[in-house]
């Protein structure tokens, strides 16, 4: 044991030395620790509260892009603010279940007006949602900003998203960890953002580049709401060709 004075020592024990706990409590007991403490309870290793808080590498959830079906479900979520707004476009395989984050936008210090007309160019039938407390915050001229984007100006189809935090970060690690979510190479600021979102030594999460971290979070917790397939008519028709000469 490494000795730290005379009379104290520094003992690391993970679960395997402790003989009380099979292999069946032991896979309760880590299926109810967050991600980012794993290694210390698991190892007893000193790492508790900081880290990557999804500790997976970009190499295992990200994928060629590819065509999307024309049968397959969409949404997005939007964080919005004056210095970034971002938004994230999700599609879902219907046959496996797999939600591919395939299109990103990601822009500061424009009107509503200017991030909502790039929002639509992808698609004005695809539903989304917003940060909650955008409800209750003001961009400019005291405007609410979820009442802007929604208003006749902007003319986004959204509704809030869910935001619980610490539920949504483990359901999202769990999701990439099993290969139901992934993401386009092409995602250049997501993947930015995806190397440096990380808690601090206190276990707190860094607010730092991390608007498309929260979209995430937003658009799987709020999938079920949002995701929605073209209408019929003219209107799926463009969609599909558009679609098919961007091979998106």
């Amino acid at each position: 044991m490494p000795e730290i004075s005379s009379s104290k020592y520094v003992v690391q024990a993970g679960w395997d030395s402790v003989p009380h706990l099979d292999e069946k409590a032991k896979a309760e007991l880590l299926a109810a620790t967050p991600p980012w403490l794993r290694d210390a309870r698991t190892k007893g290793e000193p790492s508790m509260g900081a880290g990557a808080i999804y500790p997976i590498p970009l190499s295992d959830i990200e994928v060629d892009p590819f065509p999307i079906g024309k049968f397959w479900k969409r949404g997005y979520a939007l964080d919005v603010g004056w210095n970034r707004t971002a938004a994230i476009w999700g599609a879902q395989d219907p046959s496996t279940g797999v939600i591919y984050l395939y299109a990103e936008h990601y822009q500061g210090q424009q009107l509503p007006i200017i991030h909502a007309a790039a929002i639509r160019a992808r698609g004005d039938w695809i539903q989304g949602c917003i940060d909650p407390a955008s409800r209750g915050r003001a961009q400019r001229d005291g405007e609410k900003l979820m009442s802007e984007y929604m208003g006749d100006t902007c003319k986004l189809k959204l509704i809030p998203a869910l935001n619980e935090v610490n539920t949504g970060l483990e359901q999202v690690w769990q999701a990439l960890a099993l290969g139901r979510l992934k993401i386009f190479k092409t995602l250049q600021h997501f993947k930015m953002e995806y190397r440096v979102y990380r808690r601090d030594e206190h276990g707190a999460i860094v607010k730092k580049n991390d608007h498309l971290m929260d979209t995430m979070r937003y658009l799987w917790m709020t999938w079920d709401k949002v995701a929605s397939l073209p209408s019929t008519g003219p209107q799926a028709t463009a969609f599909r060709a558009a679609d098919s000469r961007a091979g998106m």
